[in-house]
């Protein structure tokens, strides 16, 4: 085996947001502890967020509080604003994920706020956080924006410049949120973002599948030594401020690729296999991937994903 991948499962939070039909809380802590038994340990299990505008997530608190249940769970959230992440930490989340888009039309459709207000909120959210909080950065619209089209290299170096140096070990995420990054931009960018910020200590990244691309773009991350890797059972997920993005890679699709590629990921894919389907058949979501059909058919081939 090479060096093992980290790979998070964002499905509660990303796959389930934009679904219409409120998914009961006790539906969603069931798919919480299957993803837990097929081996999943970071999981987003959520967001702190308006429930006007984000309805499905108005149960993220209490599905916090039940992750106690599982000792081996990180249950991370997703805040968008200094008030959103001192109500999670208040609330006892202990892994925050901050978003903030690198382009100024999808941070403002998002959050009504420039990006650098943005990058103001964090700075004053990280001064009040409880110690030992695990943050991380994520950089929506990193390569592309629903708005604006390609955003240039030059626009995220200049927002890393400045958010950086506020916390040099938050794992930064980069985010494909329209899933129109392929794998040339996603290793330059990368390439480039470390040579920028050589004290960023771990490197994420958040791929959609929107044009079939996300496994290559995942492939082509791996390839710049990022380990860490945003996924999302049965493929659900998009952006509901970001018209036209539909669903993140499947995480089975990226278990699949890695394990045959001999990478540990510490996944049960057989485990995975039939949360995946159940997840596709949620009403409302729109599923993605192509693992998860093809080994419906022969659960016995899940074990050819290992080759050593």
């Amino acid at each position: 085996m090479t060096e093992a991948v980290e790979i998070v499962e964002v499905g509660p939070r990303d796959g389930f947001q934009g679904i219409g039909p409120f998914i009961p809380t006790e539906t969603k802590l069931s798919f919480l502890e299957r993803l837990v038994g097929a081996g999943l340990r970071r999981i987003e299990i959520g967001s702190f967020v308006s429930a006007s505008a984000l309805p499905q997530m108005r149960d993220t608190p209490e599905i916090l509080a039940a992750c106690a249940r599982w000792p081996t769970l990180r249950p991370q959230v997703l805040v968008p604003s200094e008030r959103r992440g001192r109500e999670a930490a208040a609330a006892g989340a202990r892994d925050l994920a901050y978003v903030l888009s690198v382009s100024d039309s999808h941070n403002r459709n998002n959050v009504r706020r420039s990006p650098s207000d943005s990058a103001d909120e964090y700075a004053r959210l990280l001064d009040g956080l409880p110690p030992g909080t695990f943050v991380r950065l994520n950089l929506a619209t990193a390569f592309d924006c629903p708005f604006e089209g390609r955003i240039g290299e030059a626009q995220v170096l200049a927002l890393l410049d400045r958010l950086v140096p506020m916390k040099p070990d938050a794992e930064i995420c980069l985010c494909d949120t329209t899933g129109r990054a392929d794998p040339a931009q996603v290793g330059a960018l990368f390439a480039a973002a470390q040579a920028r910020v050589p004290q960023a200590r771990t490197w994420a990244f958040h791929a959609h599948d929107t044009y079939g691309l996300g496994l290559a773009n995942v492939h082509a991350a791996y390839a710049r030594g990022v380990r860490v890797f945003d996924a999302s059972f049965a493929g659900l997920g998009g952006c509901p401020f970001a018209p036209g993005a539909t669903g993140n890679v499947a995480t089975e699709d990226v278990v699949w690729l890695f394990e045959r590629m001999g990478v540990a990921t510490g996944i049960d894919l057989s485990a995975l296999i039939p949360v995946a389907r159940d997840g596709a058949a949620i009403p409302g979501g729109l599923p993605g991937g192509r693992v998860r059909e093809a080994l419906s058919t022969n659960p016995d081939a899940c074990a050819a994903a290992r080759l050593t």
